[in-house]
């Protein structure tokens, strides 16, 4: 198959006789304009059917999918064997461009090593007021099925007065806002509302 030379550039219209290695349909005439270009171009990039085929030598490497960027925040850690509560580093995946909008994820298997997390969202906190920045609770809803110790730290946040007790580890996130849609640093100024909760909790 003869290779064309007359395709004008995407980017800037030269003419160029070299495509896109991915859906072989896009004609740029320099590596360089298709990096400038990528933003836009990968939203309608995809491979051809596998009857097409062209001379490789002139198809332009299309760059990488880009790696997630993962979102480290402070979280609250109530552990079941420590004294008082600490904080702690969370690691929160970004969800995917079809879930826009959406939470990133929380990566909790280090706290919670069976793997099974349940979460609660606290939208007010003392005298019933409404949250500005809800917390995400997040626990194991098996620690108690499992006779997993009675958690100190918590225990010792209520003073021994919570009508029920908690068991097993909870690890408690901080909303950036009412709309939920991602997570900011918590820090001690959410422990009141904390500390109702578990005194109400039954």
């Amino acid at each position: 198959m003869q290779t064309a030379i007359n395709q004008a550039c995407t980017l800037c219209g030269n003419p160029t006789s070299m495509w896109c290695s991915r859906c072989q349909s896009a004609w740029y005439c320099c590596p360089e304009h298709l990096q400038s270009d990528w933003a836009r171009h990968r939203l309608e990039c995809v491979k051809p059917q596998p009857t097409a085929s062209y001379a490789s030598t002139n198809m332009i490497a299309t760059p990488p999918p880009a790696e997630p960027q993962y979102i480290s925040v402070t979280a609250i850690l109530f552990s079941p064997e420590a004294d008082r509560w600490t904080t702690t580093q969370v690691h929160c995946r970004p969800t995917s461009r079809s879930t826009h909008g959406q939470c990133p994820i929380p990566i909790l298997n280090m706290f919670f090593h069976d793997g099974l997390t349940e979460g609660i969202v606290l939208t007010q906190g003392l005298n019933g007021e409404n949250l500005r920045f809800p917390l995400h609770l997040w626990y194991s809803p098996t620690a108690l099925q499992r006779n997993a110790p009675v958690n100190r730290s918590i225990f010792n946040i209520t003073c021994g007065s919570a009508s029920k007790a908690w068991c097993g580890t909870v690890v408690v996130l901080k909303f950036n806002g009412s709309r939920r849609q991602g997570y900011t640093d918590a820090s001690p100024n959410d422990l009141p509302a904390l500390s109702a909760y578990f005194l109400a909790y039954k």
